[in-house]
């Protein structure tokens, strides 16, 4: 497949094809809240994002920073070729279940150990989630977890057509 022509940034602004393969993980400076049930699930300045090319970062918070009873083991697993065999959670609050929305890496391969004990949640199934103070879009496509912010462009894996990016 041919590949898309990216965006090109505006100043504070980057591209997704500016991110490398394999992945990096980097610290987050911004706070990073989830919201589920109309409460708030989790409140972090200790967040990390997974950057790799055409994809919009993926968010992980630390396990500790979700309230209690809100990540229940669920079944399902998956593989990532660079960060090992991650493990699906549900994801509950106010009365609302969220079936395999978050997932995580307890044992990831070498290069990816500040993933232990961290989580990532699909945003698309959250009431709302946010880095510094503003509400992202879920990446594209029912299958990644990328949260799009007004800093990055695309286009976004995901997307129809983008199967074999």
């Amino acid at each position: 497949m041919r590949r898309p022509h990216p965006v090109t940034p505006a100043h504070g602004q980057e591209s997704v094809w500016g991110y490398p393969r394999p992945p990096r993980v980097e610290p987050v400076p911004e706070r990073v809240t989830i919201r589920l049930g109309g409460a708030l699930i989790a409140d972090t300045r200790h967040a990390v994002r997974v950057l790799e090319t055409s994809h919009p970062p993926v968010y992980y918070l630390p396990i500790a920073d979700f309230v209690p009873g809100a990540l229940v083991d669920a079944r399902g697993t998956s593989f990532c070729e660079f960060k090992g065999a991650a493990r699906y959670l549900d994801v509950r609050s106010g009365g609302l279940v969220r079936e395999g929305a978050a997932w995580n890496y307890p044992h990831p391969d070498p290069g990816y150990e500040t993933l232990v004990d961290r989580v990532a949640v699909y945003a698309g199934q959250m009431d709302e989630c946010t880095v510094g103070g503003e509400v992202v879009t879920p990446q594209p496509g029912g299958f990644y977890g990328g949260w799009v912010t007004s800093s990055v462009v695309g286009p976004f894996k995901g997307v129809p057509g983008s199967q074999g990016w």
